[in-house]
């Protein structure tokens, strides 16, 4: 089988890699949005609730993600907290539905956005910080004008991981997504279909494109911590 051959993927393949791909997107926006402050709080609080909050934040990665997904479709059902809320809004209920696809794992993935952010944060010197307090900076200006700058690496290491995870994803997208093309079928839920079918050819192929993103990633990652130790 020649190269073209072997990565000639059938119309279900790229359907699944191409929502495989917009889930993502769409979770590691989400996490970063909520990942940074939660992480600038877990690097610089002294609060009693710190531990217990970054240990949830560290849960996932943990947790067997069969245990993370079936508590979440508890959650998420007619008799579930999310699910009651949903109802009260008039919104379909969130299993096997994209939306609820995408709130598994953000909070599947949480712990791969806020724990590179946390540990960079927290490598920032304080008096960076101090000075520009000295200078009159707003709390707001220092954390756009300083921290972020200084966290750079921690970011791209926060982003290329969390969607890496993302993509990777099969436990929990299983219980709660389900298997419904075009929905909630993404490629590894499509790599499982092919291997049951004996359609191992097909399987070979959307695994290997999976393998070759995995280890691009972590070329990737290697080369921007090698690029940040230099400039540090």
């Amino acid at each position: 089988m020649d190269g073209g051959a072997f990565f000639a993927l059938q119309p279900d393949d790229w359907q699944a890699l191409w929502l495989t791909a917009r889930l993502a997107a769409i979770v590691t926006l989400i996490l970063l949005l909520l990942g940074t402050p939660l992480a600038w709080w877990l690097a610089r609080s002294k609060s009693k609730w710190r531990a217990p909050l970054a240990a949830i934040v560290a849960m996932p990665l943990v947790l067997p993600p069969s245990v993370l997904g079936f508590y979440l479709l508890l959650a998420m059902g007619p008799q579930g907290p999310l699910g009651q809320l949903t109802l009260a809004l008039g919104l379909p209920p969130l299993p096997f539905t994209f939306a609820g696809l995408v709130i598994a794992s953000v909070l599947y993935s949480l712990p791969f956005m806020v724990q590179p952010l946390q540990s960079a944060f927290e490598a920032i010197d304080k008096r960076f910080l101090e000075a520009a307090a000295m200078l009159r900076a707003s709390p707001l200006d220092a954390f756009f004008s300083v921290a972020l700058p200084l966290a750079r690496p921690g970011f791209i290491t926060a982003l290329v991981m969390t969607f890496a995870h993302t993509v990777g994803e099969f436990g929990v997208v299983l219980m709660i997504g389900g298997n419904l093309p075009g929905v909630t079928r993404v490629a590894s839920v499509q790599i499982y279909d092919h291997v049951e079918a004996l359609e191992l050819a097909q399987a070979h192929r959307l695994a290997a494109i999976l393998l070759l993103f995995s280890f691009t990633v972590l070329l990737a990652l290697h080369a921007v911590r090698r690029n940040a130790r230099r400039e540090g």
